[in-house]
């Protein structure tokens, strides 16, 4: 992860540090990236992705792309594919053999027959069993932590009974929560987890890639190790709420270890092993596919991509960067204890990049004209930098004359004490171009402005005035002729409430920012007719705004605020 200092990222560098020195990873780091593709990414995805793929990369191994899709239910080729278009446009690139589609990218549904032959092992062997217990029956038999559970009755069943029920599971004769198998482990663990997991559950559900062949499904806590020892996986990098789910993982990579099934690499065995990062926690947003899925089907949001959603692709389309959302997620860091983070820092660090890397433009969002009564000829050029902090970006001109638009809010007819912009008898400097003074304005029939007149200064051209006289306002504008009417689309924070599931995740929608989204008509500056969809800019005393992916055309121009100008917000 870039930036990342040695403390925030200790625990698992050091780690990984360990196991090269002590020849554990038989000369090559490899970790995973295992999404299930029920969903489009988010920035609490995007952290783990600079974790997985920062750290192969650090060690200079391999990070595997996995779909973990062993539920049929919620699954998708389109969430999938999108996956993997969020985690390149993030900059990463997964690495590896692969299961055949591609180098490095697996499928869990691809090991299913690998899968389904280790329970058959392990129900041979007397290490799990076939129980018809309901999920109400099991919560008794199983117990409280501080409590031994209850052996199922059907805990003592013969293999061979076993093995007949799970086949007959396979083959479809038994309804869904019929029958599940179970891992006998422990039924006085103090880990509940630890007390005969299911391994394997029936689900009547076509598979979004396999259709019908399956009937039963394995459950994340069998399949993830399995599918580490398959890959030759040396460190499983998991957000905290797995910790408690480690031992069922070493207990799955023993069992493994016993069949003879652990990957041997340069003459070491190569035994996978899970560790635990806290989860990014961000304010002000909701991060659970099921609500983001629930925002997205009731249309509450335009979609997956909408530019308020936490998604990657939203924030892609918002205008937000790749090296921005990566420097986050690094100054985020990554430890062992949950936090919450700002959306402001996230902010932040767009600003600062965009700030050094964005071309400046003209717009006006808000319009109101301007006639300069006094102006002579045709029209003029102005010449501007196209990025002050970077003189190798070259300079543009842009067109001037004798009507502009200013921006309404620019303009008082009785300005308040402190404020310093266009009013009557007032003088204001008209960005690279000239002074120009306010005479008078023209109103419609309910009293609104629509013109403002004035004169201006021609030996102030450039921006200065020649006697040397000091004027404090300095606006920007758009020149009326040749400007090119656009749209502009204004985005905050999806929700009021700091925590908007503080009442509980069924009433999050009623913590919805009414004005969250805004869009309004305005003009932008020539230059920009030939803007790219997706090409990011400074609109100078505006906003960083990008190009939309989508809708953008040069006929009708369509940008959506990134993030404001500035910001109170300091990172610590």
């Amino acid at each position: 992860m870039e930036n990342e200092s040695d403390t925030s990222r200790h625990f698992l560098r050091q780690w990984i540090e360990k196991d090269v020195a002590e020849g554990r990873t038989g000369g090559l780091v490899v970790t995973r990236f295992p999404p299930e593709p029920n969903g489009y990414i988010h920035i609490g995805h995007a952290k783990a992705v600079c974790v997985d793929f920062g750290m192969a990369e650090l060690f200079g191994g391999q990070c595997h792309l996995r779909m973990d899709d062993t539920n049929p239910t919620k699954e998708s080729v389109e969430f999938a594919e999108n996956i993997k278009r969020d985690i390149r446009w993030l900059g990463f690139q997964w690495s590896g053999p692969g299961d055949g589609e591609e180098p490095g990218y697996y499928y869990a549904s691809n090991m299913f027959d690998k899968m389904y032959a280790i329970a058959e092992t392990l129900i041979e062997k007397g290490q799990a069993y076939c129980c018809n217990l309901t999920q109400e029956e099991w919560k008794a038999y199983r117990g409280v932590p501080e409590k031994p559970g209850k052996p199922s009755p059907s805990r003592d069943t013969t293999p061979e009974r076993n093995l007949a029920i799970f086949r007959d599971m396979k083959a479809g004769k038994y309804a869904d929560g019929e029958w599940c198998l179970r891992a006998k482990i422990d039924m006085a663990s103090p880990n509940i987890h630890f007390r005969d997991p299911v391994l394997y559950r029936i689900r009547h559900v076509p598979h979004y890639r396999l259709g019908d062949k399956w009937c039963i499904y394995p459950m994340y806590d069998f399949a993830h190790p399995i599918e580490d020892v398959l890959e030759g996986v040396t460190h499983s990098m998991c957000t905290l709420e797995f910790e408690v789910h480690r031992p069922l993982y070493d207990w799955v990579v023993d069992r493994l270890d016993e069949m003879g099934l652990l990957p041997v690499r340069n003459g070491v065995k190569i035994r996978s092993q899970q560790r635990e990062f806290a989860r990014l926690n961000i304010t002000y947003t909701v991060m659970s596919k099921r609500l983001l899925l629930k925002l997205v089907t009731e249309k509450h949001v335009s979609g997956w991509d909408d530019p308020r959603m936490p998604t990657v692709c939203g924030m892609r389309r918002r205008g937000f960067t790749p090296r921005a959302i990566r420097e986050f997620c690094a100054r985020v860091g990554v430890s062992k204890t949950e936090s919450e983070s700002e959306p402001a820092l996230l902010e932040w660090c767009v600003r600062e990049e965009l700030n050094k890397t964005a071309a400046r433009r003209l717009a006006v969002l808000d319009p109101v004209k301007v006639v300069i009564d006094n102006w002579q000829g045709g029209p003029r050029d102005v010449e501007a930098p196209n990025n002050p902090l970077d003189p190798a970006a070259g300079v543009r001109k842009i067109p001037f004359g004798r009507e502009i638009w200013i921006e309404r809010g620019d303009f008082m007819e009785v300005p308040e004490k402190k404020f310093f912009r266009l009013a009557p008898g007032r003088e204001v400097r008209l960005r690279g171009a000239c002074i120009f003074k306010c005479t008078g304005v023209v109103k419609d029939a309910a009293g609104e402005i629509t013109e403002i007149h004035g004169t201006w200064d021609e030996a102030s051209w450039g921006g200065n005035a020649a006697d040397g006289r000091k004027v404090k306002g300095t606006i920007h504008w758009v020149d009326c002729a040749t400007g090119v009417p656009a749209t502009f689309r204004l985005y905050s924070s999806l929700f009021t409430e700091k925590d908007p599931l503080k009442d509980g995740p069924e009433e999050f929608l009623k913590y919805m920012n009414p004005d969250s989204f805004k869009e309004v008509k305005g003009y932008v500056e020539p230059a920009l007719a030939n803007a790219k969809r997706e090409e990011r800019f400074q609109f100078e005393r505006v906003g960083y705004f990008v190009a939309d992916e989508k809708d953008h055309t040069p006929e009708a121009p369509v940008f959506n605020r990134a993030v404001t100008l500035k910001d109170s917000y300091k990172p610590a």
